[in-house]
């Protein structure tokens, strides 16, 4: 059996959010370690919530539980084809979870939305900001696909994260780094997702997924062969040790798949 990836589960979602902070403080030193940059993708629906409990905590004054958001560019994962300022979107969602309250102080990321005046249009809307990624991970070599530092991800109840959805034919993309759909089982219909490829591909990859609504769908993710063509299976296979799973004990009730211990 290939490398696996990793399952935590926590009593609650504060030590969850500790943990999480303790993880993506290490994705951000190795990344700017390596290029001086923290390039992450994030995705929407509850993960800002819980990412912004994780990072806007105080530091507990060690060197190694320092969020240096100066030194982050954030891109995501996913977006629907809509206003920045309308209730479906990922960037207003992020934006009001995590990017306001962070204090002017301590240092602002830089953040890539999507083009608005591309609404109409989301092949143009993808082409668009796949050129946005090209502009910095491309922008001295050329590169088959983008390596993302870390990618923050979330679960739907039916497996889907990004808008990669069950049994549709953008879990077949290879060549694209970010495709548009207009056929979203899940409104709103017209968006644009970074691509499996893109997804597998990067150093570290997180998932947040919490709530005893999550415990069917991890289950058939971790314990059946169905699941594992799930997009979030997909990703586990493709991404294997690369991928780390953050639950609380509700989301994982019932699952056979061995958890891990400790970061």
């Amino acid at each position: 059996m290939g490398k696996q990836p990793n399952l935590y589960a926590f009593d609650d979602i504060s030590t969850l959010a500790r943990r999480l902070r303790t993880y993506v403080i290490q994705c951000q030193n190795a990344g700017l370690d390596r290029h001086g940059l923290f390039k992450v993708a994030v995705s929407g629906g509850s993960l800002p919530s819980t990412l912004a409990k994780a990072l806007l905590e105080p530091a507990n004054g060690g060197s190694e539980d320092v969020v240096d958001f100066s030194k982050w560019e954030i891109f995501f994962a996913d977006e629907r084809a809509v206003p920045l300022d309308h209730a479906d979107s990922n960037y207003k969602l992020l934006k009001n979870e995590l990017l306001d309250k962070i204090p002017i102080a301590i240092g602002q990321p830089i953040v890539h939305p999507v083009d608005v005046k591309l609404l109409d249009d989301v092949q143009e809307m993808a082409d668009q900001y796949q050129d946005t990624l090209m502009q910095s991970f491309a922008a001295k070599d050329s590169v088959k696909l983008p390596i993302f530092d870390l990618l923050l991800l979330g679960c739907g109840p039916d497996g889907h994260t990004c808008s990669l959805f069950p049994n549709h034919e953008l879990l077949r993309e290879s060549d694209a780094w970010v495709a548009p759909i207009e056929d979203s089982p899940k409104p709103p219909a017209k968006r644009i997702t970074l691509s499996l490829p893109v997804v597998t591909h990067g150093t570290k990859i997180a998932f947040v997924a919490t709530g005893a609504g999550k415990k069917d769908i991890m289950k058939q993710i971790f314990d059946t062969e169905e699941g594992r063509s799930l997009p979030c299976g997909l990703v586990n296979e493709g991404g294997a040790e690369k991928v780390s799973w953050f639950t609380d004990n509700g989301a994982v009730e019932g699952v056979g798949f061995p958890r891990r211990g400790s970061l």
